[in-house]
C-alpha cells in the first residue's frame, strides 16, 4: 500500500552531501582528511632537530626566511609533515663562496641521520647502503635543484649537512612533488568516504584510514623514467632514472622502493585507486607493460615490471589476469581489452596447463609476496587460479566469446570441488596450506572466503573464526610468514570477514592494523607501511630477503591500502557488478557498531553515491546512481523481516529483501 512519507517525517534527516554527477566528490567534513597537498610545491612544516652551529632554523619552516649553518658538520633535520616525494631545491646565499653540503632522506624518524639516508637501493644490516647525496655548488650560484636521477620517491624528513668551514646560508627549501605527474590538483578526488566510529579512540579513524590509503596509492603513481636503477647503484648512492614500462604515468608498488610494477600489489592498490580518484590510466599502462613482456612461446608473464623484470611467479602471473578484470570492470575499456586479449588467453592457458590429473594446479613458479612455502598443490595458488577462471569467464562473456566463457566456467566449478576436497580440514574449520601439512595460512583462507570457494555461509564463518585466532593486539600474524603482520594479506582478510557477515570483526581488524600504521611514531602517519613485525617493529621481512635492514621497509606501499576499498565496498556496500557500473549493488554492512556512513565513487557513467544511518527506530539508506544503470539493493541481514518504505511506498515484512532498482535517486527506510 502507498503511505505518505510525512507519517515518518520525524525520522528523516538532512543530507550532508551533494548528489549528482559532477566528476568530483562533493565537499564536506571529509575534505579535512584528504592528505594530498594543495600544491605540487611543498615546504617543510617543522624542524625535527638541529646540531652544531645553526641559527634561525625556524625560518626554514613554510619558507619564512634564511637559516645559517656556520661550521662544518652542522645540520638541520626538516619535517615535511607527511610522506612526500620529489626533487629538492633551495636558495644559496653564500656568494661569492662555493657551497658544499649533503642531503639525507628518510621516511621513518628512526633513520634521521646526517651520515646516511634510509635504504632504497639495497638492504644491508648496517642500514646505511644508500648513504647521502653530496653536493658541491660553484661560487656565485644562488639556486640549486636536485639532479633528476637522484630523485627520492618517498620521504618525510630531509637532513641538510654543511660540509664547509665557511657559512652555509640557505632558504626557500622545497620539494617539487613528482608523483601523479599527469594531475595538477592532487586533491580532486572523484570519490569520498565519511563515517564516525564510536568504538575507535579517534572517532574519525575510519575516514582517516580511507584517505591514507588513497594518498598512498597516489604516491605510488609515478613518471615513466623514475624507476630504481637495476643493477642497483653502488653502495653510498641511489638512482631513480630507470624506465618502468611501455607508457606513463604508471602505478608501482612503493614510493621509496621498489618503484616497479608488481601485479599482486595491484590487487589491493587498484580498487583503492578506483574508489578514491578513479585515476585508472596508470593501471592500464602497468597492465600493458606486463602483457608486452609475455613469453610468446609459453604464455608466461613476468612477476614484476622493468627494470626488475623478475620471472618465476605463478601467483603474480595470475594477479596480472585478475588486474585485467578489475581494470575492465572499473573502466569498461573494451578497446584496450581487445588489444591484450590474445596474450590474456595465452596467459590463462599457461596456468591451466599446470592443472594435472589431480584437478589442482601444481605451483612451480614459487616467487610470491614473501610467504614461506607455496609450491606444489598449494591452497593460495589454487584459490587465486579460481579467481582467474571466474573473472576470465566474465571477460569472455563481455567480448561475446560464449564458448570460451562456458569452458572457463566449467573449469572453475571443477576446481572448486577439488579445492574443498584437497584442502579443507573439518576438525579445524580452515583450509590447510597443502596436503602434507596442518598449517592453515592467512592468505589461502582469506582468498577462499573472498573468492567464494567456501560452500556455505556457515563454512565461511568457521574460516573467519579461525583467522581471528592468529591475531595479536596489532593484527594478524601470518602463519605462512612467522613474526610478520602483512597489511597486504590483511586487506583481503578484512574483506573475508565482511563476506562472512562478521562486520564487527572486520572493523576490529582495521582498527588494529591500520590504526597501528597510522598512529605509530615509527612511521610517517600519512601513508601505509609495507609491513611490520608482530611486536610493531618496522623491520619487515628482516629474515626473508631484507637482510635485517629496517631502513629498507617502505612506508608508502599501495598493497597496504586495503581498508580503503573495504570501507567503500562493504561498509557503504557500494560496488559495480558490470563494467563501469552499468549494473551495481548496494548492500551495506551495518553490524560493526557504526551509526552511519556515506560516500561515493565515479565511473565513466557518472557518480554513484550512498548514505545510510542506523539510529533509534529506523535504518535509512539513500542512493543516487546514474539513470542509465540498474542495480540491486540488499537489506542488511540483521534488519530483515521488517516493514520498509521504498521511495515512500510501504512494503510488508514478507516482501523481497533484495530489491531491483533503476538508476536515479532512491530512499529506503526499514522500520525497526
Amino acid at each position: 500500500m502507498a503511505l505518505k512519507m510525512s507519517r515518518y517525517g520525524s525520522l528523516l534527516f538532512l543530507f550532508a552531501c551533494i548528489w549528482g554527477s559532477s566528476g568530483l566528490a562533493p565537499t564536506g567534513l571529509w575534505d579535512t582528511f584528504n592528505l594530498a597537498p594543495k600544491s605540487k610545491t611543498v615546504y617543510p612544516v617543522a624542524i625535527n632537530a638541529t646540531h652544531g652551529a645553526v641559527t634561525h632554523a625556524n625560518l626554514l619552516v613554510n619558507n619564512a626566511g634564511r637559516a645559517s649553518l656556520t661550521s662544518s658538520g652542522s645540520w638541520i633535520a626538516l619535517d615535511f609533515g607527511i610522506e612526500v616525494g620529489g626533487l629538492i631545491s633551495l636558495n644559496l646565499n653564500n656568494a661569492p663562496l662555493a657551497s658544499t653540503f649533503s642531503l639525507s632522506f628518510t621516511e621513518s624518524p628512526l633513520f634521521i641521520r646526517p651520515t646516511a639516508s634510509d635504504d632504497s637501493s639495497y638492504p644491508t644490516s648496517n642500514t646505511t647502503y644508500d648513504g647521502v647525496l653530496r653536493i658541491t655548488v660553484p661560487a656565485y650560484t644562488s639556486y640549486w635543484i636536485q639532479p633528476s636521477a637522484t630523485l627520492r620517491g618517498g620521504y618525510r624528513y630531509l637532513t641538510i649537512v654543511s660540509n664547509s668551514a665557511s657559512p652555509l646560508i640557505i632558504s626557500n627549501i622545497s620539494c617539487a612533488i613528482s608523483f601523479v605527474p599527469h594531475l595538477d590538483d592532487m586533491r580532486a578526488y572523484a570519490g569520498y568516504f565519511y563515517a564516525t566510529d564510536p568504538l575507535s579512540k579517534d572517532a574519525n579513524f575510519l575516514t582517516k584510514a580511507w584517505y591514507a590509503g588513497a594518498y598512498t596509492v597516489q604516491t605510488n603513481t609515478v613518471t615513466l623514467n623514475s624507476g630504481r636503477e637495476v643493477p642497483f647503484a653502488a653502495a653510498g648512492s641511489w638512482y631513480n632514472n630507470a624506465t618502468l614500462g611501455v607508457a606513463g604515468p604508471i602505478i608501482v608498488d612503493g614510493a621509496k622502493r621498489d618503484r616497479a610494477v608488481w601485479p599482486g600489489d595491484m590487487g589491493i592498490a587498484v580498487p583503492s585507486q578506483f574508489v578514491s580518484t578513479n585515476d585508472l590510466l596508470p593501471t592500464r599502462n602497468a597492465l600493458s607493460t606486463m602483457f608486452a613482456a609475455i613469453n610468446p612461446a609459453t604464455g608466461a608473464l613476468p612477476e614484476s615490471g622493468p627494470p626488475l623484470s623478475q620471472l618465476g611467479s605463478d601467483t603474480y602471473h595470475a594477479w596480472t589476469l585478475i588486474g585485467t578484470y578489475n581494470y575492465y570492470l572499473f573502466s569498461g575499456d573494451t578497446v584496450w581489452l581487445q588489444t591484450v586479449w590474445t596474450n590474456y588467453t595465452k596467459a590463462v592457458a599457461f596456468l591451466e596447463g599446470k592443472v594435472d590429473e589431480t584437478g589442482l594446479m601444481n605451483v612451480t613458479g614459487l616467487r610470491d609476496w614473501a610467504r614461506l612455502g607455496g609450491g606444489g598443490y598449494n591452497v593460495e595458488g589454487n584459490a587465486i587460479l579460481y579467481k582467474v577462471l571466474t573473472t576470465a569467464k566474465d571477460l569472455a562473456a563481455y567480448l561475446n566469446d560464449t564458448s570460451l566463457s562456458a569452458a572457463w566456467a566449467q573449469n572453475a566449478t571443477a576446481l572448486k570441488q577439488k579445492f574443498n576436497t584437497a584442502f579443507w580440514l573439518e576438525n579445524v574449520g580452515m583450509y590447510r596450506d597443502n596436503q602434507t601439512t596442518t598449517l592453515c595460512p592467512q592468505d589461502g583462507n582469506s582468498f577462499a572466503v573472498l573468492f567464494n570457494l567456501t560452500t556455505s555461509l556457515a563454512q565461511a564463518q568457521r574460516v573467519s573464526d579461525g583467522l581471528q585466532k592468529n591475531w595479536n593486539e596489532l593484527g594478524p600474524v601470518a602463519p605462512e610468514l612467522p613474526d610478520t603482520i602483512s597489511p597486504f594479506i590483511s586487506g583481503f582478510e578484512v574483506q573475508a570477514h565482511f563476506e562472512a557477515e562478521n562486520d564487527a570483526r572486520a572493523l576490529d581488524l582495521i582498527r588494529r592494523t591500520w590504526g597501528y600504521m597510522l598512529y605509530t611514531k615509527l612511521s610517517v602517519q600519512s601513508t601505509l607501511l609495507e609491513g611490520f613485525t608482530a611486536n610493531g617493529s618496522i623491520a619487515y621481512r628482516y629474515y626473508r630477503g631484507y637482510n635485517d635492514d629496517a631502513a629498507y621497509t617502505s612506508h608508502s606501499h599501495g598493497w597496504s591500502s586495503g581498508a580503503t576499498p573495504a570501507l567503500t565496498f562493504y561498509v557503504l556496500g557500494l560496488t559495480v557488478t558490470s563494467p563501469q557500473g552499468k549494473t551495481w549493488s548496494v548492500a551495506p554492512h551495518v553490524g560493526g557498531g557504526l551509526p552511519g556512513a556515506q560516500g561515493s565513487f565515479e565511473t565513466g557513467l557518472g557518480t554513484f553515491s550512498v548514505q545510510w544511518t542506523l539510529k533509534g527506530e529506523q535504518f535509512r539508506l539513500d542512493i543516487n546512481t546514474p539513470k542509465v544503470t540498474t542495480g540491486l539493493v540488499t537489506i542488511p541481514s540483521s534488519l530483515r523481516g521488517k516493514e520498509y518504505l521504498l521511495d515512500g511506498v510501504l512494503h510488508s515484512a514478507q516482501e523481497s529483501q533484495i530489491i531491483p532498482l533503476d538508476g536515479g535517486k532512491h530512499s529506503l527506510v526499514v522500520i525497526l
